[in-house]
């Protein structure tokens, strides 16, 4: 047999390979692998489920899988009706055990990429998750990571471990794509199936296996030219958030002491019907994307020897809004004639943005981590975090729990911090109990100060 002839025998066995799979998603008997079933993952396989797709997810959390097989909520805004109907449906199924990923057809990774201690990207939970899937990996299997991280990621350090763990080929053997999550946790106009879907793939049958994998559920795919693009996609949307978060952000001290509201300012701006899209100040940046992944992006800039002065300077900006909300409470302390060291501070609200339980990267951590610095007992307040769990960099509040919400135990303050502005707290209530209160989110707006030092903004 002629070269050319085996070529076009394995380029035919290929087309039929590819339709097959196509024809098992159009069918919906195409399981969807899911590894990492935290705030991304979670909301995905409830959004494959609620399309008729069999779903099998993976997680190293014994309790996170014990949640879904008995219905129990481990993420408060998702609600105990969706872990119930995942745990009663028989096309769910979720395990810690590993060696069951061939049983997939695709592999969606939704694993954690923070930033080490020195801000470059951590990579080691996408590296071990590629290595274990590595090992089981079968021909025919789609993997897609959804990690935000640097371009190149999936062509440099995803495909590479892959093809050495299982022995197989990429874009021979088995597809690979790249598509990033776009979550925003405690939205109630979005969820994972109404947010359009970037797809970028390694070769073309990855990108087409992708994207007709999330047309069954999602409400629009948009594919780009390859998975480097699509990861720059994700990195610049944050990038976009950062740069302007940093803007007001700098506008909020600058008015300050001009003794301008900046919240008034920004809100009149908001009437132009063009040219202007408003963003919130605050006491700095949390969650799992915005604090995080422009860093990402000047680690992998570096490396061809250009400079993102304009990213990292918001980012400098973005983290000393802390030490300011920190300098705000010591001028308030200050007016009341108080020392901070030996005062008792209490920082409303744990989370990193209002009404959820998720308290990745949250900035209540460092101003708490630099009141105690300074001298201050400090405790908090989240009706959504009772008892604080184990955080990466945070152990030493482990354990820690929510104080009761009474005008006895709240009057008892010296200061009031407001780092999170949970819309169910009574915010008139606050300001009856206590007469120091460092507001860095707005949340007093409307309610009279019974005297000139009475709220602090911050």
């Amino acid at each position: 047999m002629s070269t050319d002839s085996a070529n076009i025998i394995q380029e035919e066995k290929k087309t039929d390979r590819l339709q097959k799979l196509l024809d098992k998603i159009k069918q919906r008997n195409y399981t969807v692998g899911i590894v990492g079933l935290g705030y991304v993952g979670l909301p995905l396989m409830w959004t494959f489920h609620s399309n008729d797709m069999p779903v099998l997810g993976f997680d190293i959390d014994k309790e996170k899988i014990n949640c879904l097989k008995e219905g129990r909520p481990y993420i408060k805004h998702l609600g105990k009706e969706m872990m119930q109907k995942l745990a009663d449906s028989k096309k769910c199924d979720a395990t810690t055990d590993f060696s069951r990923i061939s049983e997939a057809d695709a592999l969606l990774l939704c694993v954690p990429t923070p930033l080490d201690y020195h801000r470059e990207p951590d990579m080691q939970y996408v590296e071990k998750t590629c290595m274990t899937v590595g090992e089981h990996l079968r021909e025919g299997q789609l993997v897609i990571l959804e990690s935000t991280t640097y371009p190149g990621t999936t062509e440099e350090l995803v495909i590479p471990i892959l093809e050495s763990k299982s022995g197989l080929t990429a874009g021979e053997d088995f597809y690979v794509a790249y598509s990033p999550e776009r979550e925003d946790p405690g939205n109630i106009n979005f969820d994972t199936g109404s947010i359009p879907k970037v797809v970028g793939g390694h070769a073309k049958e990855g990108i087409e296996l992708a994207c007709a994998l999330y047309d069954t559920s999602i409400v629009r795919t948009v594919p780009v030219s390859d998975t480097k693009t699509a990861e720059a996609v994700k990195i610049t949307e944050n990038v976009f958030r950062a740069v302007n978060i940093a803007l007001v952000n700098e506008l909020k001290v600058v008015f300050s002491d001009m003794d301008i509201d900046v919240h008034e300012v920004l809100d009149a701006a908001d009437t132009k019907p063009f040219g202007f899209m408003k963003f919130v100040p605050g006491p700095g940046l949390g969650g799992h994307c915005i604090p995080i992944d422009p860093f990402y992006l000047t680690w992998k800039a570096r490396e061809y020897e250009q400079n993102t002065r304009f990213i990292e300077l918001a980012g400098e900006i973005n983290t000393s809004m802390p030490q300011y909300v920190i300098d705000q409470t010591l001028k308030a302390l200050n007016a009341h004639k108080k020392p901070m060291n030996g005062s008792d501070i209490l920082v409303i609200g744990l989370a990193y943005k209002p009404d959820v339980d998720d308290m990745r990267e949250s900035p209540t951590f460092k101003i708490m981590d630099l009141l105690k610095e300074y001298g201050a007992e400090v405790s908090y307040y989240d009706p959504h975090i009772p008892e604080i769990k184990p955080t990466r960099e945070h152990d030493e509040w482990t354990g820690t729990k929510s104080i009761s919400w009474n005008k006895e135990v709240v009057s008892g303050y010296d200061a009031v911090v407001i780092s999170t502005d949970h819309s169910v707290i009574d915010y008139e209530e606050l300001a009856e109990w206590s007469d120091c209160i460092i507001d860095s989110r707005n949340a007093l707006k409307g309610i009279e100060p019974d005297n000139d030092i009475h709220f602090w903004k911050a």
